[in-house]
């Protein structure tokens, strides 16, 4: 099996990717890109050291110099690529997979995503070693750190005074997280935080760092419950995602994230794009509209999002899967950001953020993305587009089947890692319509 998916590097250890492919596809990326600097970093897992010194010799080889970050996040490692001016950065990461997998996300200069075609040629160079070139040098570069402390801090401005509990889940999350507080304390925020599971650990004693699965979430809730915060904050393990939990320890749906986000950088930006996924959209669309912004559809996946953020120069990209992605930060995705905007808001609002989202999820219930194996996603997709199509107000094709019903609307589309159909429903107001819907398609699917 390959490791080699759509976006990035990723599969199982002994199985697709060791220390010798990972050499391998170093060295292709460096070939590709001709990169003279690159940019390294790696996640907290048992297997992310040796990978990522099998990485840095790979790149070596290739006459290139390694600014190594040591243990940082996904998003730490973009910075770096576009503050040190690098030729590239490569992260070697799992995200939220289980402890036997490993993988690598590459990125191109100033951070952005590569081509289909790049990604096909270091595929293609990876059957082989090439010549070696002299020059190449490991150096340490974990002092980046802060400067990109230093960014976040300016780009969110005053947060606080809040209480709020954050779980790293034994991920990358913990030592960045540190750093930021400080950072942040120092130009005057008052944020009063609660660690859990903060030390990283690749054995995840605690369970895998994936809070968008509902069976992983029990832990925060409890824990938000429990010390009497304003907000919760759980991360995935290279903590380019976070993921939102209110003072009463219930989860916000990602899509709400995203309404949340796109009020609080409108505040800022009047008038700007924001662009976002069309699974889940009124609760976006409402606040981007309420806002005075402009909304701007994209399909889903970071190199969809990223690239229409640079076309349209939005301010704010979101998909209901918690990636957030930002203007000020190479338009790139951050797990920090995100969480530390929207406490900012809670201040300004005079709101808190149980107050907020009980009312997204009162007047804009969702189903929540469902998942159906079926032999032929396109066939599947066809006959609801057959059998509801003419019912619909309006369709959209931007990322599967999109109708729209008036008071419901329904998203359909194949997944671009996995041969899987998700459907996503949403209504105005009624979670019985949502309900409903729901039961339409499944039917559909059944039948």
């Amino acid at each position: 099996m390959s490791p080699f998916k759509r976006y990035d590097i990723r599969g199982r250890l002994g199985i697709d990717l060791d220390e010798g492919i990972a050499h391998r596809i170093a060295q292709g990326f460096a070939a590709v890109s001709g990169a003279d600097t690159v940019v390294l970093a790696r996640d907290s897992r048992d297997s992310s050291p040796a990978l990522a010194k099998a990485v840095a010799q790979g790149l070596m080889a290739q006459g290139v110099r390694v600014l190594d970050l040591g243990l940082a996040g996904t998003e730490e490692m973009y910075f770096a690529t576009a503050h040190l001016g690098a030729g590239g950065g490569i992260m070697v990461t799992a995200s939220h997979n289980p402890a036997d997998y490993n993988g690598m996300k590459l990125v191109g200069p100033g951070a952005v995503p590569l081509s289909d075609a790049d990604f096909a040629q270091i595929k293609a160079l990876t059957h082989g070693d090439l010549d070696r070139k002299p020059g190449g040098a490991r150096v340490d570069a974990s002092a980046t750190r802060a400067a990109y402390v230093d960014h976040i801090a300016r780009l969110v401005g005053p947060v606080g005074p809040l209480r709020v509990l954050v779980n790293s889940g034994n991920g990358a999350a913990g030592p960045t997280l540190d750093a930021l507080a400080d950072g942040l304390a120092i130009r005057g925020s008052g944020l009063d935080l609660i660690r859990l599971h903060h030390d990283p650990d690749g054995s995840f004693p605690n369970g895998i760092p994936n809070p968008l699965l509902p069976e992983n979430r029990p832990q925060t809730e409890t824990a938000v419950r429990s010390a009497g915060v304003d907000m919760g904050v759980a991360f995935d393990g290279d903590f380019d995602r976070c993921f939102l939990f209110d003072g009463q320890g219930a989860f916000l749906d990602g899509e709400h994230v995203v309404a949340l986000l796109a009020q609080a950088q409108l505040a800022q930006h009047p008038g700007a794009a924001i662009v976002h996924d069309p699974r889940v959209i009124w609760a976006v669309q409402d606040s981007i509209a309420q806002a005075g912004g402009r909304s701007v559809l994209a399909p889903t996946g970071h190199v969809f999002l990223k690239a229409a953020m640079r076309r349209e120069g939005a301010v704010y990209g979101g998909e209901m899967s918690a990636h957030h992605y930002f203007r000020a930060f190479m338009a790139c995705d951050s797990g920090m950001i995100p969480w530390l905007l929207v406490a900012g808001l809670i201040g300004r609002s005079g709101q808190s953020l149980s107050e907020m989202a009980r009312a997204l999820r009162r007047d804009y219930p969702s189903s929540g993305e469902i998942n159906f194996t079926v032999p032929d996603t396109a066939a599947m997709v066809a006959r609801v587009h057959c059998a509801l199509g003419p019912r619909a107000r309006s369709e959209d094709w931007t990322d599967g089947l999109s109708l729209d019903f008036g008071d419901w609307r329904l998203n359909l589309r194949a997944s671009n890692t996995e041969p899987l159909l998700r459907l996503n429903v949403e209504a105005r107001g009624d979670a019985g319509l949502v309900s409903a819907g729901v039961a339409r398609v499944q039917a559909l699917i059944a039948g």
